[in-house]
């Protein structure tokens, strides 16, 4: 291993997830802070989702109901690595993709990445779920580096995990035949009862395997509360269903070597049905802003 001590690998496969200060450089979290200001300071000027569209024709850029120019409620950027060069640098070169290496490598390649974004006053929430059931593949060696934009505390809708939960069975995101996107309202319950929260200050990295539980509540203080996810997988690691958020990028190799065959370890995948709005958030019940009409 690289970047991470073999105590912090032991506790990542222990508990689903880790917490690791300081993930990149003051220059690369200022350049994406940078970024962010830009980007609120944009939506103001729009009453719907917009900006350049991703690859698949979506709008890159989602606000909740609650959006307003006076408010902004921007809450999903989709693949900025698209659009930025700061984000991409990010993306291909921080400490984050050698800590993932040391993870799953050494063979490593880019799945997909966005930034949720919960502003002042937002009432976005994220329902508990398990990242591998949106983004099935042959083996589960997934990993998502969730990079901490600003200072994060119980107050501003920070991310909560249930530890262990990535060594259980992965929940149906259906009710019946519609895809909700979340687990069953008992399952979450009792993922709420042993959840515990994941907080530190900008710079720090969440980095959580693809099964584990997870959700957030809503910003409940005058902070933002900003992540930068990226999505990375084993090399021999191949999708079982269309990416939900496709990009240039998609499949290029950041550490080590393209993977000559797909390694399976997975029985029977329930399949998922991929957003056509701007964000996920739409699909667990939670609108876009729209232009009046």
């Amino acid at each position: 291993m690289k970047t991470l001590i073999r105590e912090q690998y032991d506790a990542f496969w222990r508990d689903g997830y880790l917490m690791v200060d300081d993930a990149v450089t003051p220059p690369q979290l200022a350049a994406l802070q940078a970024e962010i200001a830009g980007w609120v300071e944009e939506s103001r000027a729009h009453d719907k989702p917009f900006g350049p569209p991703t690859i698949d024709g979506r709008p890159r850029f989602d606000m909740g109901t609650e959006h307003s120019a006076e408010k902004p409620a921007l809450r999903r950027i989709n693949n900025p690595s698209d659009i930025s060069d700061a984000y991409r640098d990010v993306m291909l070169d921080a400490r984050t993709v050698d800590m993932v290496a040391d993870l799953i490598g050494p063979d490593v390649k880019f799945h997909h990445c966005k930034i949720n974004l919960k502003l002042s006053g937002a009432r976005t929430e994220v329902s508990y779920h398990q990242d591998f059931a949106y983004t099935p593949h042959t083996n589960d060696d997934i990993v998502t580096a969730l990079l901490f934009l600003d200072d994060i505390d119980g107050d501003n809708g920070c991310l909560t995990v249930v530890p262990g939960s990535h060594k259980g069975p992965v929940l149906s995101l259906f009710d019946g035949e519609r895809f909700t996107g979340a687990v069953a309202a008992d399952a979450e319950t009792q993922a709420l009862a042993r959840s515990i929260p994941c907080v530190g200050k900008a710079g720090a990295v969440c980095l959580m395997h693809t099964k584990l539980l997870h959700g957030s509540a809503a910003n409940r203080s005058d902070a933002s509360r900003g992540l930068y996810i990226c999505v990375y997988t084993a090399a021999d690691a191949v999708p079982i269903a269309r990416n939900p958020m496709p990009s240039v990028n998609e499949g290029r190799i950041v550490r080590g070597q393209e993977a000559r065959f797909a390694r399976l370890s997975e029985g029977l995948v329930e399949l998922p049905k991929q957003p056509k709005t701007a964000s996920f958030f739409t699909v667990i019940g939670q609108e876009s802003k729209q232009a009046a009409q």
